[in-house]
């Protein structure tokens, strides 16, 4: 809480205090809407156990820039923008470009979507009930 703190603090001395909007918990309408609208899904996280958040981002068309760590590498594949968590000049960059240049980040939008089709809740049953058969027969 203290970085979201400082980050509200930085957006009213920059003078943009309403350029954050929290918004607490939301239903699945209206977060599948913010991913739609939004520019990029920018995913920070030094540790994530699968980044379900990366693939509802990019199954919406919304570009993913995360942190090259944890899942994130397997879930993003090629399909993202995969940065050192600590490069705060790779973020900058990345971010600014993403902003400013619409044909890349339409790009990025398609390569989430296709990547994010190979994910499926049906997919992981399968293959879940897979690895249990292969230990029913060992």
């Amino acid at each position: 809480m203290h970085a979201l703190k400082e980050l509200v603090q930085a957006a009213t001395a920059a003078g943009d205090r309403n350029a954050i909007v929290l918004c607490g918990r939301v239903d699945e309408a209206t977060l599948q809407s913010l991913y739609r609208h939004a520019s990029a899904l920018v995913y920070p996280s030094l540790y994530e156990g699968f980044g379900l958040p990366v693939i509802e981002a990019m199954a919406c068309g919304t570009p993913v820039v995360a942190a090259n760590v944890a899942s994130m590498p397997e879930v993003l594949g090629e399909a993202g923008v995969l940065l050192d968590p600590a490069d705060i000049g790779a973020w900058t960059s990345v971010l600014a470009r993403l902003i400013g240049d619409a044909a890349w980040r339409e790009d990025r939008g398609q390569a989430g979507r296709a990547r994010a089709a190979l994910f499926s809740w049906e997919r992981t049953a399968r293959l879940t009930l897979d690895v249990y058969r292969r230990v029913a027969r060992a």
